[in-house]
């Protein structure tokens, strides 16, 4: 079997699915856990519900601020190539279509047979906006655009190391920044304007963002030694034994301080070890790992209405959390790439998708 090899591309896209796989499973964990915040919902009656719980809080740390790094290294070339007006139109074509096709058509899918309230649904729907999870590119046009509109130097990127002492004091800026954000904006607070669900996030979001732009522009992804994977992995166990137990045993302010630094910490570290791991020992991709890569998108776009029929197809199952978790995550994943498969084969959605 052909097999090509490009560290700097096929790496991050595999990381791409890998991320995507993440939020999958992290939807299914919200369906079969504690944490109301899914389309379906059937609370966990046993213990086991407490797993799935916590894989959503580790989750929730880092993957998302991993995609908008992600996206973060791809705009400067992008935009380069293209041109401001031509990057912003392909933003929007990419993102907006994609966003608007949700709202208008997916969302009644999910929403109409689950709606409870004492207003028609047709009011609820025309008064309230929820983009569900496409709102990661309803942030991400934002962010395009102010890229767009921020001042750009005109001499060639420069490649500069990442050293230690940056990365530690990225973490305290972030972990500051974070804690003071969440005064404003408590964690759980739904912003129902523009349909964010996790806006005491936006801090790590942004910052991640300028992170994949200046990561690009100055080579970081390259030239990370190897060893800052072993030391982030090593640094994200030692920051959650340390910093969540010492969470848990405070109140208040400092109970803030502490669970933004672990945050921080913990997704830094996390992204740091995954990005060394990847380029070093999974930068090949074969013709099964480039469908997964040029179907994950579409995967993003389409795993709601996956997740809610499986979910609602299993309703008859009563067993362990935990154990339904793992089968509807192993009929939903493959069942996610054969319906994006499918989608991306109708005429010009390639040119979206």
């Amino acid at each position: 079997m052909k097999v090509e090899t490009r560290t700097r591309l096929f790496a991050v896209d595999n990381l791409r699915v890998v991320l995507t796989i993440l939020v999958v499973l992290h939807h299914l964990a919200v369906t079969y856990g504690d944490i109301n915040a899914w389309y379906y919902f059937e609370q966990a009656r046993d213990a086991s519900g407490i797993v799935l719980d916590v894989l959503v809080t580790f989750n929730q740390a880092f993957f998302m601020g991993f995609f908008f790094l992600i996206s973060g290294f791809f705009t400067p070339a992008s935009h380069a190539r293209k041109g401001g007006r031509a990057f912003m139109r392909d933003r929007l074509r990419r993102l907006g279509i994609p966003l608007l096709v949700f709202i208008l058509v997916l969302r009644p899918l999910l929403t109409f047979g689950f709606y409870k309230g004492d207003m028609p649904y047709w009011m609820f729907y025309i008064g309230s906006w929820d983009p569900g999870p496409m709102w990661f590119v309803e942030v991400l046009l934002v962010f395009s655009a102010v890229y767009t509109l921020w001042p750009k130097r005109a001499d060639e990127p420069r490649r500069t190391e990442l050293t230690t002492r940056a990365v530690v004091l990225f973490v305290l800026g972030l972990s500051l920044a974070t804690f003071l954000w969440r005064f404003l904006v408590p964690v759980g607070v739904y912003w129902n304007v523009v349909g964010l669900p996790t806006p005491a996030y936006l801090p790590q979001y942004a910052s991640m963002f300028v992170v994949g732009v200046l990561a690009h522009r100055r080579g970081w992804f390259e030239t990370l030694p190897s060893r800052a994977g072993r030391l982030g992995l090593l640094a994200a166990g030692g920051v959650t034994l340390v910093l969540l137990p010492l969470s848990w045993m405070t109140q208040g302010a400092l109970t803030q301080a502490l669970t933004a630094t672990w945050e921080s910490a913990f997704a830094v570290s996390i992204i740091v070890w995954l990005s060394v791991l990847f380029r070093d020992r999974h930068n090949r991709q074969d013709r099964r790992g480039r469908f997964l890569s040029d179907h994950a998108y579409t995967v993003y776009f389409v795993h709601p209405v996956v997740l809610v029929t499986v979910s609602y197809a299993l309703v008859w199952l009563h067993t362990l959390a935990i154990v339904k978790f793992v089968i509807a995550a192993a009929v939903a994943l493959p069942l996610c790439w054969g319906v994006a498969w499918l989608v991306r084969a109708l005429p010009g959605a390639k040119r979206v998708l």
